[in-house]
C-alpha cells in the first residue's frame, strides 16, 4: 500500500510538470486552464505526500520521488517527441534500479 501511495505521489506530480510545459507552449493567457490543473494535482500530490511520510521513513520514501525523472521523460517522449541521447536512457535506467532496491524495503 505504501508503494503504491508513493507511485500516486509521482504520478501526480509528473502530470502536473506535463500541464506546466504544455502551459508553457500555449502561453500565459490560453494555457490558464493548464496552470491551474497543474496546481490542483500538486495540491492532491502534496496531501498524499503527508500520508506517506506518516507511515514511510524519509529516508526511503523521498529517493523514491525520482521515479518523477522517468515518467517525466517517457512522457515527454510520447507526447511532444522529445528525443534523448544514448547516456540519458543510460542514467534512466539507473534511477529505475535504484528505485527497485528503494522499493525492495516497503
Amino acid at each position: 500500500m505504501n508503494l503504491l501511495l508513493i507511485l500516486l505521489v509521482s504520478v501526480l506530480s509528473c502530470a502536473a510538470q506535463l500541464c506546466q510545459k504544455q502551459a508553457a507552449h500555449l502561453g500565459i493567457k490560453k494555457g490558464m486552464l493548464w496552470l491551474a490543473l497543474s496546481i490542483l494535482l500538486l495540491g492532491i500530490g502534496m496531501l498524499l505526500w503527508l500520508a506517506v511520510l506518516r507511515v514511510v521513513p524519509v529516508s526511503v520514501a523521498y529517493p523514491m520521488l525520482s521515479l518523477n525523472f522517468v515518467l517525466v521523460a517517457i512522457a515527454a517522449r510520447l507526447i511532444w517527441r522529445e528525443s534523448y541521447s544514448l547516456q540519458q536512457w543510460i542514467g534512466t535506467l539507473a534511477i529505475v534500479a535504484g528505485v527497485a532496491l528503494m522499493g525492495s524495503h516497503l
